[in-house]
């Protein structure tokens, strides 16, 4: 098995040798590599030392979109809060990077943040699940099971109110009111007032901005 494995690890250089530049420039193919690498052992970007990252470059690669991602966290950091839809951050690194959005990968932007940023520059991002989508945080903090039972709900029209928080959990007002009020100190959500119906709307920009229903809420 172990000759096996030598063998295939072997072969699996020489494919990376003559499929360089596909690696680096078609995701779909790199995502291809990536996973015939898991499938003998290899990572290739455990290091940006070694046999693999010279063959490659691949490690430099991924650096360089994890510092570019960390920019783009920063710079949005005062509109998100510190939350950033992973599709939003995949657009936004494919402008920065002035590259077409089939370029690059949600997986590339994992791959970065998880192998490179937190392993390489000990930024503490995470990426964390909520309903169907996947966030990226780049501030400590601390999400529980009633912020993301908000955010999920945020999803279908990028707000809520109060009185749709209450209804959806069956919470009391003081519980809805209370919770938001910390989603908003914590700069996640903003305050948009002044509807006809009376009514608070609490928008959440890091699940609006990939949304289509953004803006459809009208105050009329």
């Amino acid at each position: 098995m172990k000759e096996q494995l030598a063998t295939f690890r072997t072969q699996l250089e020489d494919f990376a040798r003559k499929h360089k530049n596909d690696i680096r420039k078609n995701p779909l193919f790199r995502q291809q590599f990536h996973e015939m690498c898991a499938k003998v052992g290899v990572d290739p970007l455990a290091s940006n030392k070694g046999a693999w990252a010279e063959l490659l470059g691949i490690g430099d690669f991924y650096y360089e979109l994890g510092v570019q991602i960390v920019d783009i966290c920063i710079a949005t950091r005062s509109t998100n809060g510190g939350l950033i839809d992973l599709l939003d951050l995949r657009k936004l690194l494919c402008q920065k990077r002035k590259v077409d959005l089939g370029s690059l990968t949600a997986d590339d932007c994992l791959r970065a943040i998880i192998l490179k940023i937190n392993l390489v520059l000990g930024s503490g991002f995470e990426v964390i699940s909520v309903g169907k989508k996947k966030l990226v945080r780049s501030v400590p903090t601390e999400l529980n099971k009633d912020h993301n039972g908000i955010l999920e709900l945020a999803q279908a029209e990028g707000f809520v109110t109060i009185e749709q928080v209450e209804r959806k959990f069956s919470w009391s007002t003081g519980r809805a009111i209370d919770v938001l009020e910390t989603l908003l100190k914590e700069g996640l959500a903003m305050i948009d007032d002044g509807h006809r119906d009376g009514k608070r709307r609490y928008w959440f920009p890091c699940v609006t901005l990939s949304s289509d229903s953004t803006g459809a809420d009208s105050k009329s």
